[in-house]
């Protein structure tokens, strides 16, 4: 949610009603939970934040929200706030274990230790983050302090492939590069990062994130069989720094096969390349033409 209007809705007391509606639709649903998600500080003012505070309690639910993303949120927040997008939140009562803070790239030592002992969490987007050269998340620092990090991509937009797997490697590089450490972010912190940490942030860790007995069946069948895949000596490191989307076979979710071979298996993939065309015609058709030649890098 946003303070603005949209297509979705008019108002922040609309998004907040759309959003409740959302909650009482899945509530019962066994496979799709929701989350309160305020877009970020610079976008949602102090009166639906302390209400989104108040129902995400009332809820037993966790808040979503992108925080301290760039230089430029914090410069615009101690304009409009004289605070820092974190002193803000937490002034709000809404930093705690139920906020899922997304990118983090703009923390200071002391803000670090305060973000350690509030119990909030942190969504980390890698790629997207290099892409729009916003900074980088302390990874390493956040772990050391205890703070429960996972991944994310972000949109389409700011990530373009949605790659996981591809993510999970660029977490681990770029962990490594930031704490100036070889050691940092080693290949099982990151695929716990990508698998046990998401689900534990989402307050899912009882039921999906980890292979165990009495946990829904979510499985990745990633094929090591390829040539490119080969030698295979360590599979955890192979799987972080080798391995891509391009070689998962198989996928269940909750036991039921969603991808066989390669394959899908309930979703008409012609269906949805048409369908993809058709928004893709509508939407550059209502859209301005950049005014640079489409040779030029797209950012």
């Amino acid at each position: 949610m946003i303070d603005f209007p949209t297509v979705w809705a008019k108002d922040a007391d609309e998004y907040i009603h759309k959003g409740l509606e959302l909650y009482d639709y899945y509530r019962s649903h066994p496979l799709i939970t929701t989350t309160f998600a305020p877009h970020a500080p610079y976008t949602v003012s102090n009166q639906p934040l302390e209400r989104i505070k108040m129902l995400a309690d009332e809820l037993d639910i966790p808040i979503h929200m992108h925080v301290q993303e760039t230089e430029d949120e914090i410069a615009h927040s101690l304009g409009a706030h004289n605070e820092r997008p974190l002193a803000r939140l937490d002034r709000l009562a809404l930093l705690s274990p139920r906020l899922l803070a997304v990118h983090m790239t703009q923390l200071t030592d002391a803000e670090l230790t305060r973000f350690a002992a509030s119990g909030a969490q942190v969504l980390h987007c890698p790629e997207s983050n290099l892409k729009l050269a916003s900074g980088f998340c302390p990874v390493a620092k956040l772990l050391d302090a205890g703070v429960n990090v996972a991944l994310g991509t972000d949109g389409a937009a700011s990530n373009n492939d949605l790659d996981m797997l591809g993510e999970m490697r660029t977490a681990a590089l770029l962990g490594k590069g930031v704490a100036k450490s070889a050691s940092a972010i080693p290949a099982h912190t990151a695929l716990r990062m990508a698998t046990l940490n998401g689900a534990r942030a989402l307050g899912l860790d009882n039921d999906i994130g980890s292979l165990q007995v009495g946990k829904l069946a979510d499985i990745t069948a990633i094929d090591f069989g390829e040539l490119e895949m080969r030698p295979l000596y360590n599979p955890i490191s192979h799987l972080v720094y080798s391995s891509s989307r391009h070689q998962v076979s198989d996928v269940w979710v909750a036991g039921r096969q969603l991808l066989k071979q390669r394959q899908l298996t309930t979703l008409d993939q012609k269906a949805i390349l048409t369908k993809t065309r058709q928004w893709q015609h509508k939407i550059a058709a209502n859209s301005v033409a950049p005014s640079h030649s489409m040779k030029d890098e797209q950012p």
